[in-house]
């Protein structure tokens, strides 16, 4: 692989990950004493772009730089926020590696979200009573009731707007020569996941905001 290759490889990474840290600051859904916005779904088009171990490391990085700038959560938050994300694009750059389909991408994405719902269980139940300082039994109570559902939409809703924004932006890139073109997607294909994505995230919307009581922060507002 030739050096003008890496460079434009770690441009492209180095641009993304900027804009998964931005999605911080622009919305987020708050629900107890979780929140998540869709930075991992930045990461996972990275993933989805170069492999899963450029979106596992562009995870570490993104988390890494949260921590030191507005993370009021310290190193718990640095894992949990690292551990979501590395197992979220992890998967979908596992799944689409091996397809490199409309089809793989889709199937990369379910199959992220239900990995890291699981994941996210169980570093509950053992980080999140070191970080409220409650016993094991508190957090494993809150499973059914918020820690499930929560995750699960959050695991829906980040692949839905995966989904939406992986085309946009690797014809973007197409554009300015940083990736090579490769096979064309079916308009109607991609409209009608585009749509059922849509639909997705406002059912995710609904249930966060009305079903667990959350809420909306827009701006840090």
């Amino acid at each position: 692989m030739s050096t003008k290759t890496n460079i434009k490889k770690i441009s492209v990474t180095a641009v993304l990950c900027a804009l998964a840290y931005l999605c911080m600051f622009v919305f987020r859904f708050k629900v107890s004493f979780l929140t998540f916005d869709f930075k991992d779904a930045i990461l996972a088009v990275i993933s989805f772009i170069y492999g899963p171990v450029y979106g596992i490391v562009s995870a570490l990085v993104v988390a890494a730089v949260e921590l030191v700038t507005v993370s009021d959560t310290a190193f718990y938050g640095f894992i949990m926020n690292f551990i979501s994300s590395a197992a979220f694009a992890g998967v979908c750059g596992v799944f689409y590696k091996y397809k490199r389909t409309l089809l793989g991408a889709v199937i990369g994405a379910v199959c992220a979200m239900v990995a890291m719902t699981a994941i996210m269980l169980i570093a509950n139940v053992f980080i999140t009573p070191l970080y409220m300082g409650v016993e094991r039994e508190v957090v494993i109570k809150m499973i059914p009731s918020l820690l499930l559902p929560f995750n699960l939409v959050k695991g829906l809703f980040n692949a839905a707007i995966t989904m939406i924004i992986y085309k946009p932006i690797t014809a973007a890139l197409k554009r300015m020569g940083l990736m090579v073109a490769g096979g064309k997607t079916q308009k109607r294909r991609f409209a009608a996941l585009f749509v059922v994505s849509v639909i997705v995230i406002i059912l995710a919307t609904v249930i966060i905001l009305y079903l667990l009581r959350g809420s909306f922060e827009f701006l840090g507002k």
